[in-house]
């Protein structure tokens, strides 16, 4: 059998199918606007929602169950504090090469220096200690501080945990504090006035 063929169904039907494609045009053209509008909103939104950064006076670095002795990094904390960040990697980097020594207290072999009467070169812990005074100088920078100078540098006895032959770890917690000189300054009259 064969099909009866109708040309002017046949056109009807693709002239059917042009009009629909036209109108999904007019649609996707219409969503493109109406995007582009909600986009621009957007943008305008985005722009009004910008924060001024906080310039802050002090930065501190923490470091958490280092393997140090507690007794060592108190002589490290005491022979940083009160200088700044660079004066201070550049001291402990002597230390490290044993140029110069960490003033110690208690019986602790005597060293040449001066004002030191005994001391040591330790270099397990200054290590531990320069890495984080770079990390203390990148918040440093980070906060936009021009002078920061070194006035907290805190131990704590960490956790300690076990080793082999029941032998118990070293373990410390350290935290170094460092705030802007001109604020030093200013904290420094304020307690003279009181």
């Amino acid at each position: 059998m064969e099909k009866d063929y109708n040309p002017q169904q046949r056109n009807s039907k693709a002239m059917q199918k042009q009009e629909n494609a036209e109108q999904k045009v007019e649609i996707a053209e219409n969503k493109k606007v109406e995007d582009k509008k909600t986009e621009d909103k957007k943008e305008a939104k985005v722009e009004k929602k910008i924060i001024k950064k906080v310039k802050r006076d002090e930065a501190s670095v923490n470091g958490v169950s280092l393997p140090i002795s507690t007794k060592d990094s108190t002589a490290i904390c005491r022979f940083v504090k009160h200088k700044s960040i660079d004066k201070a990697i550049s001291d402990l980097e002597l230390v490290e090469k044993l140029k110069k020594a960490i003033p110690m207290k208690g019986e602790v072999p005597h060293r040449k220096g001066k004002g030191i009467m005994a001391g040591r070169y330790m270099t397990k812990p200054v290590g531990f200690f320069i890495r984080m005074l770079k990390n203390l100088k990148a918040n440093a920078n980070m906060n936009e501080m021009e002078e920061p100078i070194i006035t907290e540098a805190v131990p704590n006895r960490a956790s300690r945990p076990y080793g082999r032959g029941g032998m118990k770890r070293k373990r410390t917690h350290i935290f170094i504090k460092v705030v802007e000189k001109k604020k030093l300054a200013e904290l420094k009259s304020k307690s003279k006035k009181k």
